[in-house]
């Protein structure tokens, strides 16, 4: 399975497009839709390479063997890929939304996306709105 455009558009609205370089709030030089590898200070790029650096970094993040061949729509896959993309593939691959995607349950899931709203260990209203966004995304 492979994220659709309905779930790159997702990781568009919520991780935003910078086309000059910027320092994240961990200092990390960043660039386009969060993408960290390679970057300089005062670089640009172009809206063209932010989205084939998109692509890249969500192939990066592909969620597709850990899921272990359970039966998954592709919004829910949208869903995690989302998350895993935000909170990277080791975090997603220990997450609760994973396990109990992998058990079935599916409400318990689609709840669990709400665990992962914090910074550091403080709650962040944004990264809240993202998870509502792609728990919605999972349940339809």
């Amino acid at each position: 399975m492979q994220i659709s455009e309905k779930g790159l558009a997702l990781i568009r609205e919520w991780e935003g497009c910078r086309l000059t370089a910027y320092q994240d709030g961990g200092k990390v030089w960043t660039i386009g839709y969060g993408h960290t590898k390679g970057v300089k200070p005062g670089q640009t790029i172009t809206q063209f390479e932010a989205d084939e650096l998109l692509r890249m970094d969500v192939e990066d993040h592909d969620i597709t063997d850990l899921l272990d061949g359970v039966p998954t729509t592709q919004n829910q896959f949208d869903a995690m890929s989302s998350l895993a993309f935000n909170i990277g593939l080791t975090r997603f691959d220990n997450s609760t939304v994973r396990k109990r995607h992998k058990l079935g349950n599916r409400i318990g899931a689609a709840n669990a996306f709400l665990l992962w709203h914090f910074d550091k260990g403080v709650p962040v209203k944004g990264l809240m709105r993202r998870r509502e966004a792609e728990r919605k995304l999972y349940l339809s």
